[in-house]
C-alpha cells in the first residue's frame, strides 16, 4: 500500500504543469559602462577634445563678443553682403595669377620664339596683387585701382590700418569675407589683402560700379565707422542675470 501511494505522488508531481512567465522575453537592461554595451550613434560632440587652435579661435570669438571693440577694429565687422562680394569675386576671378606650369610654358614660347628668330616679347598678364607689403607698396604709390581686405586676419594688427591708408590715399577698398576665399583666388591657403592694378577694357564698367559701391559703403563711412565702437553682448547666464533683476525690480 506504501509503495502505490508514494507511485502516485509521483506521478502527480510529474503531470504538474510548468508555469510561465506573463512575457516570454526576458528583459536584460544594458550597461554603457566600461566593457558593457555599445553606445547608440549620437552627438559626441560635448565629448571630443578639440585641437588647441580651435579652442583658442572659440575662446577669441566669444571674447570679442564681450567685449567694447574699438573702432579701428570693429570697422572689420562691416563687410560685403552676399550679393555685393558676388559681383566682386566674378571680376576678381577673372584675374588669377598664371600657375607655376602657365608660367613656364609662357617662358618656353617666348625662348622657341626667340631662337626662331622672331619677337621674344613675353609679357606677364594681368593679375590680382598680393601680399601685405606688395599691396602697401602700391596704395603708397597710387597704383592700385581697388584693395580687398579680408576681414579675419589674426592677428588683425596685421591690416588694421590699412583702411586708414586707403583713405588718406583716395583708393577704394572694401572688406570682405573670407581670408581662405582671398587665399583660393590667388592659388594660396589665405591671403590677408589683394589689390586690383590693371583690368582688360571689356572689364572697367565692371570695376567702376565695384568703386561706387566701395564708395557708398566704404569710404564715405569711414569717418562714422572710427566713431562707432562695437558692442558687448551678454552671455546667456548674464542675459538671464539682468531679466530676473529687472523682473524683481518691477516688483
Amino acid at each position: 500500500m506504501t509503495g502505490m501511494l508514494i507511485r502516485s505522488q509521483v506521478k502527480k508531481v510529474a503531470k504538474a504543469k510548468a508555469e510561465f512567465p506573463a512575457n516570454l522575453v526576458e528583459k536584460k537592461p544594458r550597461t554603457f559602462s566600461i566593457g558593457g554595451a555599445i553606445r547608440p550613434s549620437g552627438d559626441l560632440t560635448r565629448f571630443v577634445k578639440w585641437p588647441k587652435y580651435v579652442r583658442l579661435q572659440r575662446s577669441r570669438r566669444v571674447l570679442y563678443k564681450r567685449l567694447k571693440l574699438p573702432p579701428a577694429i570693429n570697422q572689420f565687422s562691416s563687410t560685403f553682403d552676399k550679393a555685393q562680394a558676388t559681383q566682386l569675386f566674378r571680376l576678381l576671378n577673372q584675374y588669377k595669377p598664371e600657375s607655376k606650369a602657365q608660367k613656364s610654358q609662357r617662358i618656353a614660347d617666348a625662348a622657341e620664339a626667340k631662337a626662331a628668330g622672331g619677337n621674344a616679347a613675353s609679357k606677364k598678364p594681368v593679375c590680382l596683387k598680393m601680399g601685405i607689403n606688395h599691396v602697401t607698396k602700391l596704395v603708397e604709390e597710387k597704383e592700385a585701382k581697388l584693395v580687398v581686405i579680408a576681414h579675419d586676419v589674426d592677428p588683425i594688427e596685421i591690416v588694421l590700418w590699412l583702411p586708414s591708408l586707403c583713405k588718406a590715399r583716395g583708393i577704394p577698398y572694401c572688406i570682405v569675407k573670407s581670408k581662405a576665399r582671398l587665399g583660393a583666388l590667388v592659388g594660396k591657403k589665405t591671403a590677408t589683402c589683394l589689390a586690383v592694378t590693371e583690368v582688360k577694357p571689356e572689364h572697367k564698367g565692371d570695376l567702376e560700379a565695384l568703386k561706387t559701391l566701395c564708395d557708398a559703403h566704404f569710404t564715405s563711412e569711414y569717418e562714422k565707422a572710427m566713431r562707432t565702437w562695437g558692442d558687448a553682448e551678454l552671455s546667456e547666464r548674464q542675459s538671464h542675470k539682468v531679466a530676473k533683476l529687472l523682473a524683481a525690480q518691477k516688483k
